[in-house]
């Protein structure tokens, strides 16, 4: 069977755009009105999108009076969502730094209960200083620190959906036997950041656990991403550092005794489509100027861990030594790599640069027809720097529709992405395979 491609559809704001939300093409719902984000789930199922995601972030920005960078509660919103679909994928970020994981796995298995087996978590580990100060703590963590943490968060909520056997509820009315007590597991956790004694107070959920996904990009993130995710999110300007990071990646999952096939690789794309590259460009310039630099210039700030860039000219060309080392930043340190790198290739200003980062915060932009975006995701997925997109509209729905509309039906012709659904799951989407439990080593170990 021919290798197919996997596409997700990131869901911020009324698009991905910075200034999106003053566009008079973007959905004219309030970003709090819940059927503004049921609507674009149904319209993703409807084009037969392996998932849809949501980022999140855990304080509110300095550029919020010129931003609509607010949201509602990414797991609260799955829940909604689910009711609302019935086959695309449900992914939802959330901190291992600032969440407990007994909680955590609790609201993952219960979601995926309810979406019938549709729920991913992307993990993240949280950098910002101003989310720290919301959660009783003087700074944020070091970048070493948070995975530390991160790693023993990953053992707990493992073993907490792995506490209860696939067969542990027999719900057998007449005998009153709801569950097999002998197939339920405490966990008794002791360790450096949590004491879990378990088990989950849920039965096992219908993936066997949520997919998980994970979009760290630096050397400590990929080598978490080995061990733990079934799709990593990740961001690129250019082919060839997609195609670098996919090698390595897919190196460090076979190194972790884990199948590459079994790790989908997701790079971000940020498509502006018309009927002519002509008409793209020039939709994309007219977005590009409804943005303000200066809010630009406190995101880059916010990137590199709070650096002070007011001093740079927004037109002289711009050098790596205008940025502080991503090795010694402590936030977003792969983001950082993706800035600095486009920097020493293109040597852009400090408005180009902002004006870049302003479509997509770093991630692949492009303006162009649908034939266009189609053969560059095929490119990509043919040569080895992705299995599929992170599909991130820089004006929602307009975008949406139009890459559903023209962009798939080409990718579907090609042979290249799905005509329906073979399967009711995210794991069936991503063609996974199931999660082992400890029972099931257990039974393997008794033969």
């Amino acid at each position: 069977m021919q290798r197919q491609l996997h596409l997700n559809l990131f869901i911020q704001s009324r698009g991905h755009h910075e200034a999106s939300w003053r566009h008079p093409a973007s959905s004219p719902l309030a970003l709090t009105d819940i059927r503004y984000y049921q609507d674009l789930a149904c319209r993703a199922e409807a084009a037969l999108f392996d998932s849809i995601f949501f980022a999140d972030q855990l304080a509110l920005g300095d550029d919020a009076a010129e931003s609509a960078r607010t949201w509602l509660e990414p797991i609260t919103v799955l829940s909604a969502i689910a009711v609302a679909t019935s086959r695309i994928g449900l992914i939802a970020t959330a901190s291992t730094t600032y969440t407990e994981p007994f909680n955590l796995a609790r609201q993952f298995a219960s979601l995926d209960h309810i979406s019938n087996g549709r729920v991913a978590w992307n993990i993240v580990t949280s950098w910002l200083a101003t989310a720290a100060r919301n959660f009783g703590g003087a700074g944020p963590l070091t970048h070493a620190e948070r995975y530390e943490r991160g790693e023993e968060f990953m053992t707990v909520v493992k073993a907490l959906w792995d506490s209860w056997a696939e067969d542990a509820v027999v719900d057998d009315r007449k005998s009153g036997r709801y569950a097999l007590a002998e197939r339920i597991r405490p966990i008794d956790h002791r360790g450096d950041y949590y004491q879990v004694a378990g088990p989950l107070n849920l039965p096992r959920t219908p993936q066997g656990r949520p997919v998980l996904v994970q979009a760290g990009s630096s050397d400590t993130g990929r080598g978490f991403a080995a061990r733990h995710a079934d799709a990593v999110f990740t961001a690129h300007m250019e082919k060839a550092t997609a195609q670098a990071f996919y090698a390595d990646l897919k190196a460090l999952v076979a190194a972790a005794g884990r199948a590459p096939g079994q790790v989908l690789i997701l790079p971000g794309l940020s498509p502006m489509i018309a009927s002519t590259e002509a008409e793209a460009t020039r939709m994309a310039l007219e977005v590009n100027e409804l943005s303000d630099p200066e809010v630009g210039r406190k995101r880059l700030s916010g990137r590199f861990g709070g650096h002070d860039f007011s001093h740079l000219p927004l037109d002289r060309p711009l050098v790596p030594e205008d940025f502080p080392d991503p090795g010694s930043v402590e936030a977003a340190r792969s983001r950082t790599e993706v800035i600095v790198g486009l920097v020493r290739r293109e040597k852009p200003t400090l408005r180009q640069l902002l004006a870049r980062l302003a479509g997509a915060r770093g991630h692949f932009t492009m303006a162009g027809t649908p034939e266009q975006i189609a053969d560059l995701i095929e490119d990509w997925f043919s040569d080895g720097a992705a299995d599929g997109f992170n599909i991130m509209p820089p004006l929602l729905p307009v975008m949406l529709d139009v890459f559903s509309a023209e962009v798939i039906p080409i990718l579907q012709r090609r042979g290249l992405f799905r005509t329906s659904y073979a399967g009711q799951t995210l794991r069936a989407h991503y063609g996974l395979d199931w999660p082992k439990s400890a029972f099931q080593e257990a039974a393997l170990q008794e033969i």
